[in-house]
Formats: C-alpha cells, sequence, structure tokens
C-alpha cells in the first residue's frame, strides 16, 4: 500500500537514526508488523483509539521526535482515511400533549420527595441536638470528685480551678479526695505509685512506670469518657 506524508515522515526519522524495525519493535514492544502498518499508513491493520496514539508515543519518545507534532501528524493522516461518518438521524421531538404532562408529573414526585427526606434530616439534627444538650445540661453542674490512692511513696501536685490544693510527698496506703467545679490538673513523679478515680471512675495510670506522669481532667470526662494521659 502506497504511504502517505505520516508514513514517509515516520519512516525516514528511523532511518536517519539507523534504526531498524527489528530494534524499534524491541524497544517499544510494538510488533513488526504494527510498525510496518503505521510507515504504509495501513489502518485496517492498526487498533485505533488509545491503542494507536500509545504506539506513536512509544516510537516517538525511542526515536528523539516531539511526541505531540507525531501524534497530530497521525490523527491528520488517518482521519483523511476514515469514510465520513454518517449523519445521526433526528429524533422526533414528543408532542406537547405527551412530554409536558409527564414532566409535571415527576417534577411533583421529585418536589415531594426532596421535601420528604429534608424534613426527615431536619429533625435528626434537632432531635440529636436536644440529647447533646440535655447530656450538657446534666453534666454542667456536677462538681468533679478526684481520689488519689497511694501504692508507694511518690511526689504528687494537685491542681483544681487554677488553684494549688497539694504539692507534696504521699506514701504507700495514703489516700486523698479533693473537689473541683470545672478541672483538675494532676502530676506525678512515679506514674505507676498513684490510682486516680473521677467521680467513682477509675482512670488509666498517668504514665509508664517510674516516670514522670500528668492529666488534665474536666467535665467533658464525664461525658466522653477519661481523656489519655500526657507528658510535660
Amino acid at each position: 500500500m502506497a504511504r502517505g506524508k505520516f508514513g514517509e515522515h515516520l519512516k525516514r526519522e528511523r532511518e536517519l537514526r539507523e534504526v531498524s524495525l527489528d530494534e524499534l519493535s524491541k524497544a517499544t514492544r510494538i510488533s513488526n508488523r504494527f510498525l510496518q502498518a503505521l510507515e504504509n499508513e495501513d489502518w485496517g491493520k492498526l487498533p485505533g483509539g488509545v491503542f494507536g496514539h500509545g504506539f506513536v508515543r512509544s516510537i516517538a519518545r525511542y526515536l528523539g521526535l516531539s511526541e505531540e507534532a507525531l501524534l497530530g501528524e497521525y490523527d491528520l493522516a488517518r482521519a483523511e482515511k476514515l469514510p465520513p461518518t454518517a449523519p445521526k438521524p433526528e429524533e422526533p421531538i414528543p408532542s406537547h400533549s405527551k412530554w409536558i404532562p409527564a414532566a409535571v408529573v415527576l417534577g411533583g414526585l421529585l418536589l415531594l420527595f426532596l421535601l420528604f427526606y429534608g424534613s426527615r434530616y431536619g429533625w435528626r439534627h434537632v432531635t440529636a441536638y436536644r440529647a447533646t444538650k440535655q447530656s450538657d445540661a446534666s453534666t454542667s453542674d456536677v462538681p468533679l470528685e478526684l481520689s488519689i490512692s497511694a501504692s508507694s511513696s511518690t511526689h504528687v501536685r494537685v491542681i483544681a480551678d487554677g488553684k494549688v490544693l497539694t504539692d507534696s510527698q504521699i506514701y504507700a496506703g495514703d489516700t486523698l479526695h479533693f473537689t473541683a467545679k470545672q478541672q483538675f490538673d494532676v502530676s506525678a513523679t512515679n506514674s505507676s505509685a498513684v490510682l486516680l478515680q473521677l467521680n467513682g471512675r477509675a482512670l488509666p495510670p498517668l504514665g509508664t512506670p517510674g516516670t514522670f506522669g500528668r492529666i488534665v481532667l474536666s467535665q467533658e470526662n464525664l461525658r466522653k469518657g477519661p481523656v489519655g494521659n500526657s507528658k510535660p
């Protein structure tokens, strides 16, 4: 089959670089028959779409050519050989008497659907908000009661609502009780030597055994459970 401008250009660039079809096939992993079909512009033997574009890009990259320029030549040459596209038959427009009532019914159903799910979502949101407010109200006025029991000697500091309540050594068997309105800041030089309880609820250790540990407790602990321990 006679070559066109694209095929001639492709073959000329390959031969100028002294690259054989076998070498090009091995480097790009494109079979010899596809390479020959490209140079001969034998489109019937070539895949179209992304596969054809992929072939051209791989060849251009290996030969050191501009990928976009070579793709443009490829698309133009292939378009010239394709048969003209048959015009799409026009679809008859339905008469007003058929589609207008159907559109009105569909629109009404869609509106009802949106109203139903919108009201359902709104009700759930309001219910959840009320439940949260009630939970907050039920715990906001409850005082915080902290109990510290010592299993061995350690230095403990307790700050309640910004006021230092104790900053001293405690010993095995000692139990201390404190009350706060908003917050406790508790630290100990030996984390494993103390057991903390907030409003009767046991808290996790302040830290690893033998290390300094610190924890901040607030009204949030009564609503969501104890927070994790922290270290300075």
